[in-house]
């Protein structure tokens, strides 16, 4: 897997465009792929903020290595605030039983049956006990148990997609978990880092980071 770390620059007239549009973020991402993806390729990203200078760090996960030329060259170079730097190449040797700090923004729902619909419409759960339910019950679903968790950075993502010439304004409700999580089958869990966890994953939900547990 490949993981990209990039600067953006926020007085960018388009990183300002892209920040109250996810989905405009995600299709300038896309931009670093080809236009006919490998059937493997699931790419993820998660945008976050530096503690320590405040700077705006796009995170971006992939299958296959990105080519970032066109981001370089976005809004006449002025979309980075430094050009980017290779991506780095990781591979994850899991073990049963061990320990990892975890951070995941996600998009928590529950899909409820509507009586005039087939399909069901997603809900978002609002209260931190069902966040953290639902994060419970993708761990057992993905090869996790969620040892520690923190519930942060709460907060309503609106953008607009267009389709079929017509546009359907979205509304997703984000959240972060921080924690401490044990792995319980490690080809299922590298399985959910590579293809992301819970829906939204296109509008910058779903990447699940993992580190070494400090002891």
């Amino acid at each position: 897997m490949y993981l990209s770390k990039l600067t953006l620059n926020p007085y960018s007239r388009q990183v300002q465009r892209e920040l109250s549009d996810p989905y405009q973020l995600h299709r300038t991402i896309m931009r670093g792929f080809p236009v006919v993806l490998p059937e493997d390729e699931r790419v993820l990203y998660r945008l976050e903020v530096a503690v320590h200078n405040n700077e705006l760090v796009l995170l971006v996960q992939s299958l296959h290595q990105p080519d970032w030329t066109s981001l370089r060259d976005a809004d006449r170079g002025q979309y980075l605030l430094e050009a980017p730097q290779p991506p780095k190449v990781f591979k994850l040797n899991l073990v049963a039983g061990s320990a990892l700090r975890f951070r995941l923004r996600a998009n928590p729902t529950v899909k409820k049956q509507r009586e005039d619909h087939n399909n069901g419409n997603r809900v978002p759960l609002m209260r931190e006990d069902e966040q953290i339910q639902w994060l419970n019950r993708k761990g057992e679903l993905h090869g996790f148990q969620v040892m520690q968790c923190q519930v942060s950075g709460k907060d309503s993502v609106h953008g607009w997609k267009k389709d079929d010439d017509k546009t359907h304004r979205l509304e997703f409700y984000a959240v972060q978990f921080d924690g401490v999580l044990q792995v319980t089958d490690p080809v299922r869990l590298v399985a959910a880092v590579e293809a992301g966890i819970g829906s939204g994953k296109g509008f910058g939900f779903g990447l699940l980071s993992l580190a070494p547990a400090r002891g």
